[in-house]
């Protein structure tokens, strides 16, 4: 089917473009900071490329021109996400497009369903308030206008055509909340207030003063009439906005009341995978400093396998029961006294002990708002491998541009996360995999990769990261390698050691970097929390690679 551009890959309609295009059997190549830009053209990643599914995110056109000569030179379709409203840099971007691009489509949806997560809060607080609640507008699913655009990028018959994509009804912002709040089971109503009160609420939700008030133009004008477009092309009905409701209601719901009991994953006695149980026990309570997280994931370490066998009493103790896990992902339920920068429904992540749990109570300072175009569970994927790759790149290796690095145990969870940092800092990396996980190394961004189940180490290099636990002899034979070596499992003589600290300001930086596009957090499998036993079981026999998430 050949391969996609996807530019806008991580956005409310990219990322489902890129994810159907996977599902269909298609290349989708996401457009991030590491892989191309689009305000240098030169750097599109357009190498065998077909097609391109264009987001342009600039509000003007200027630069348009020459991307889209440059796509035009090496790819035969384009299909453009515009605009209902036609705005003048849209109108300009068609053009273009029109004139030089062999196949073109252009998408032109109504108001997104979507738009209305910004009334998350407002929804739990009971009451949306804003202007012209009683003007109607067909307002769209996301993955309706995503599918029209993956039919567009590999079927033939749309060339040509503007598709001007709604909802199946035109319904007003009154009845969006009161749907919500049937789907979520809030009670929340609307609230008309002034015009003038409108914008300046959605300036102080940190909309530009411009974009705040066309929003404004754009609800009391309202659109046009509902399209039957979606249906022509997919053959499928458009979803309804009680649908997208449904689907999204934790993202409204959030805040829950805690219940007074919780399941924690816990052992009451050190051995084998087999100690593991999930135990009722009493929900805790956020002291002074601290929030109350319902937890909505963690991840499995291997050092958690040491802890549970009692390897690591020495280090954490020997107090028991003990519950497992330290990585966390989560939202926030009830916070402390003195607790300012953090509020019920806020999304966090973070380095924390013991959250194998239903619920946890941690010190507000040590979590970090956690990155907003993944799903919450995935980011409990980061904390600790993200952490440990952050400070062995930036604190211990110090990498600089140019350098030569070689990753070792890039396939694993900390090694995903420091071929892409290290890449990020501009140094020239070779990593070692074996044969399943090489060739996501290799799209993270490793230079070269080596197949250390049959390749001899490379030497030469400036820095060496160890990630792997190795025997002692091997672990000796990466000193030779490079002139600096960090480590953060067996230790090798003259090189650095370290475990990862705690530290929200860098998994603020790590967030930032994954909602621009630049980082790709890669969950390798997900499973419930009730089968984490059975993980500790494949851990020791060798069957596991790369980062495990278990829902909570």
């Amino acid at each position: 089917m050949g391969r996609v551009l996807v530019t806008g890959a991580t956005g409310t309609i990219g990322r489902h473009v890129a994810a159907s295009l996977r599902e269909a059997g298609a290349e989708a190549v996401p457009l991030t900071r590491r892989t191309g830009d689009l305000t240098d053209p030169a750097s599109l990643p357009l190498d065998g490329v077909e097609s391109v599914f264009l987001v342009w995110p600039f509000a003007t056109a200027r630069g348009a021109r020459e991307v889209v000569e440059a796509i035009a030179a090496r790819a035969r379709r384009v299909v453009y996400l515009s605009s209902a409203a036609l705005r003048d840099h849209e109108r300009e971007i068609e053009r273009l497009i029109a004139e030089s691009v062999p196949e073109w489509t252009f998408l032109r949806p109504h108001a997104f369903a979507a738009n209305t997560l910004r009334w998350a809060r407002q929804v739990r607080a009971g009451t949306v308030r804003g202007a012209y609640g009683q003007v109607a507008a067909p307002v769209v699913h996301e993955r309706d206008v995503a599918a029209v655009a993956v039919l567009a990028l590999l079927d033939a018959g749309h060339a040509g055509a503007a598709y001007e994509l709604t909802g199946p009804e035109a319904i007003t912002p009154a009845e969006q909340v009161r749907i919500l709040s049937a789907s979520t089971g809030i009670p929340a109503r609307w609230e008309e207030v002034p015009p003038e009160d409108a914008r300046a609420g959605l300036v102080a939700m940190g909309w530009p003063p411009g974009v705040a008030a066309e929003v404004l133009r754009a609800q009391a004008a309202g659109t046009g009439p509902v399209t039957s477009a979606v249906e022509e092309v997919t053959k499928a009905p458009a979803r309804t906005f009680e649908r997208w409701a449904k689907e999204h209601a934790d993202d409204f719901r959030a805040v829950r009341e805690p219940a007074p009991t919780m399941r924690a994953a816990r052992f009451h006695e050190y051995g084998g995978p087999s100690v593991i149980r999930l135990d009722e026990v009493p929900t805790p309570r956020p002291g002074p400093g601290q929030v109350l997280v319902e937890v909505a994931a963690t991840s499995f370490n291997p050092s958690e396998a040491g802890l549970r066998s009692g390897l690591l009493r020495g280090v954490f103790g020997t107090a028991l029961p003990r519950t497992l896990g330290w990585d966390l992902s989560g939202t926030v339920v009830e916070t402390g006294a003195g607790v300012t920068a953090l509020t019920p429904g806020d999304r966090v992540y973070g380095l924390v002990a013991e959250t194998a749990a239903e619920y946890v109570v941690a010190p507000a300072d040590l979590l970090a708002r956690a990155p907003e175009t993944i799903p919450l569970a995935d980011a409990a994927a980061v904390p600790v491998a993200g952490l440990t790759a952050w400070q062995a790149v930036h604190e211990h290796a110090r990498l600089a541009p140019g350098q030569r690095v070689l990753v070792n145990g890039a396939g694993g969870g900390v090694g995903l996360f420091a071929v892409q940092f290290a890449k990020l800092a501009g140094a020239y990396v070779v990593a070692t995999a074996g044969p399943r996980s090489a060739a996501a190394v290799r799209r993270l961004g490793a230079d070269e990769v080596v197949d250390y189940t049959s390749d001899p180490l490379p030497g030469g290099m400036d820095v060496v990261l160890n990630l792997a636990a190795l025997p002692h002899e091997a672990a000796g034979a990466l000193a030779g390698l490079g002139r600096r070596i960090v480590t953060i499992a067996t230790p090798v003589e003259g090189g650095t050691h370290f475990v990862a600290r705690d530290d929200p300001a860098q998994l603020g930086r790590i967030a930032a970097l994954i909602d621009e596009g630049s980082v790709t957090v890669e969950v390798a499998e997900s499973h419930p929390l009730t089968e984490l036993a059975e993980i500790h079981r494949r851990a020791e026999a060798g069957d596991t690679r790369g980062k495990i998430v278990l829902r909570v």
